[in-house]
């Protein structure tokens, strides 16, 4: 209740069909990341990525004109040439089921490859991919005005199994697009500025690893296995992911 008279008074849309407001930012600070909502990854994590995720540095994470900013910047650091940010709500917010919506324009330097996705909360325990990955929006520049949503989970017999789709999206670095998905338990639907492009049904518990509390990523990457196919601009440095809101509903009761 708390929240949605709060959402009110912001002018947020606090509830939609089927839906209510439990979770947001729509970074009106200035400085870090709110800490009380957001966590970092540190380091040089995954996919054989070039840039280091910094911690509680505002040259690349930071919040400005009512936006986040995660920059990836060339630079020496700790051993790397590019530092990034990757920011996470595990240990401050976690749900299971809902809606989220991530409203971002992205870079479009090539080689730069961002993210808006979620794990499961019991990874550290379980691994991945049992905990299960959600991919909202993946962007790599050297597949220009594409935008993909894929899925993650075990394989029977052992091993990985993804699924995805893509669309088209002309101006992803012009202008601000709502990036969203829901989560039921009848399966998963992925959406652009409301419109529907890929769904991923419940077809039993065995294929099935989105039964459990999932918490959200945003991420800037640079090169990787997949980021990196076609080389990197080093001119194209600074470039950034801005983001204009996040926002979690739950099912109305």
């Amino acid at each position: 209740m708390l929240l949605t008279v709060i959402a009110s008074l912001m002018g947020i849309q606090a509830t939609k069909s089927g839906w209510t407001l439990v979770w947001n930012d729509e970074f009106n600070r200035s400085g870090l990341p709110d800490p009380k909502k957001w966590g970092y990854e540190v380091g040089l994590i995954r996919n054989k990525e070039l840039q280091y995720y910094t911690e509680r540095r505002k040259d690349n994470a930071r919040v400005e004109g009512g936006k986040l900013i995660l920059e990836a910047r060339k630079e020496d650091y700790k051993g790397s040439k590019i530092t990034s940010a990757s920011i996470n709500t595990l240990g401050k917010f976690t749900f299971e089921y809902g809606r989220v919506e991530v409203c971002a324009k992205l870079p479009k330097t090539l080689g730069s490859w961002p993210a808006i996705w979620m794990m499961g909360e019991d990874r550290p325990i379980v691994g991945w991919p049992r905990c299960g990955e959600i991919d909202i929006m993946e962007h790599v520049q050297h597949d220009p005005a594409t935008i993909y949503a894929t899925v993650h989970q075990p394989k029977d017999g052992g091993g990985h199994q993804s699924k995805g789709d893509k669309t088209k999206v002309t101006d992803y670095a012009d202008a601000f697009h709502v990036y969203a998905m829901e989560w039921k338990k009848t399966g998963l639907e992925f959406f652009v500025d409301d419109r529907s492009y890929f769904k991923f049904p419940y077809e039993g518990p065995s294929k099935w690893a989105f039964d459990r509390k999932m918490y959200i990523l945003l991420n800037l990457a640079i090169g990787g296995a997949w980021g990196g196919q076609k080389g990197i601009d080093e001119s194209g440095f600074p470039c950034r992911m801005e983001v204009d809101y996040v926002r979690v509903y739950k099912p109305t009761p």
